[in-house]
């Protein structure tokens, strides 16, 4: 008979879309280990049920807690098969824990192309895909000097950075002199050019090898930038169709990086004047929100449980035919709207699919109030829209 397999999860309970990773890796034989700070009775009854054993630290930045929480596990189970977060910020913490533990998956060697933007730059260009220009600068004077170079506006962020924190567009020299003087201390940051165009994402799941078994994306109604500056309503969706040009990047960056047995989701500008493709970054990771459940909403399956099969088996069953466009409309409490929820949930019946409150730090981005709803057409999808973010 063979041992169940090892599966570390680390901060299984954030977000909390997230914990149907424990409850299907669970239930397809697997020990689910968690780690994290949180107090065990603060997790979830639902959680508790799908962790075979839980691991308390003090501190998940203090890496020596992290480690011996794997070593118990390790000596307690046996050999770790797998250590994953699925989150953004912890990527650097898993590959640490998996070169010590020798466990499959990115290493330490391979964070610098997949967290630095500069790097990132660097595997597109050898990749023969079009980047926006930009370099990372280390004084004031180099910052003056490559504006000058690139022109205003131009866009500031950390080389190292995870969505559109700490990022700036900046529209003059006067501004750019305010930046210097108040930056964030300790913090690489890169100055790339302004690309007028939409964010659009290559997103998807790979096998064990590196193929691609399930793929989707994103398109905004605008950057977020502009979201965040104007406190504008917003809404992104997942749509049914998907351009050749995209698929083929998406699968030219998934070889790149060599993204095995992963999510990834990758970032482009669809540049407006002339319609090309250009790469904006990666992210080895699923996409934030509620794009992970969309993607069940859009062809009626079970990705968290499709993962758990992939790791254990490396085989993909779902039939994805991408059946609906899903969508994400954000509702902000300061705004006086023309209908209530209750007429939204009223006028559109069962093309909504839940309705429900978003958490403060979500709130600036996401609304107090998120709607999630699928369409089978595009012009269902703007009425829809149209009709949920009406003024009075």
């Amino acid at each position: 008979m063979t041992r169940p397999l090892n599966f570390v999860m680390i901060s299984p309970h954030f977000p909390t879309n997230f914990e149907p990773f424990a409850h299907r890796l669970r239930a397809n034989g697997f020990n689910t280990l968690g780690i994290a700070d949180t107090p065990y009775e603060e997790l979830s009854d639902s959680l508790k049920t799908a962790l075979t054993e839980y691991y308390r630290v003090d501190n998940m930045e203090d890496y020596d807690q992290v480690y011996r929480a794997v070593a118990y596990f390790a000596h307690k189970y046996g050999r770790i098969d797998r250590i994953e977060s699925h989150n953004e910020y912890w990527l650097e913490l898993d590959a640490h824990l998996r070169t010590d533990f020798n466990v499959f998956g990115y290493k330490n060697d391979d964070m610098l192309s997949i967290k630095t933007k500069r790097q990132m730059k660097e595997i597109f260009r050898q990749t023969g895909i079009k980047v926006a220009r930009g370099e990372v600068f280390h004084s004031d004077d180099e910052a003056r000097n490559l504006a000058k170079e690139l022109g205003f506006p131009v866009i500031i962020k950390p080389n190292s950075g995870v969505g559109a924190s700490d990022t700036y567009k900046i529209k003059s020299q006067a501004e750019l002199e305010d930046f210097l003087g108040h930056q964030t201390p300790d913090v690489e940051y890169i100055m790339e050019e302004f690309i007028d165009g939409d964010i659009i994402t290559f997103d998807g799941l790979t096998d064990h090898d590196g193929n691609i078994v399930f793929y989707s994306g994103l398109e905004y109604s605008e950057a977020v930038l502009d979201t965040l500056d104007h406190d504008n309503d917003m809404f992104y969706y997942i749509p049914r169709e998907f351009s050749p040009e995209l698929i083929e990047l998406g699968k030219q960056c998934v070889k790149a990086f060599n993204v095995k047995e992963r999510f990834f989701h990758f970032e482009f500008f669809r540049v407006k004047k002339t319609k090309d493709l250009m790469a904006l970054e990666i992210n080895c990771r699923p996409p934030g929100g509620l794009t992970i459940d969309m993607w069940n909403y859009a062809d009626d399956f079970d990705i968290f449980d499709q993962y758990a099969k992939i790791v254990r088996d490396n085989q993909f069953t779902a039939d994805v035919q991408h059946r609906y466009n899903v969508v994400y409309i954000s509702r902000k409490a300061n705004r006086n709207y023309a209908h209530s929820l209750e007429d939204i949930q009223a006028h559109f019946g069962d093309k909504i699919i839940l309705i429900q409150s978003v958490p403060g730090v979500f709130a600036q981005i996401m609304g107090e109030v998120g709607i999630l709803a699928r369409t089978q057409t595009m012009d269902e999808l703007r009425e829809l829209v149209s009709y949920a973010q009406a003024k009075v």
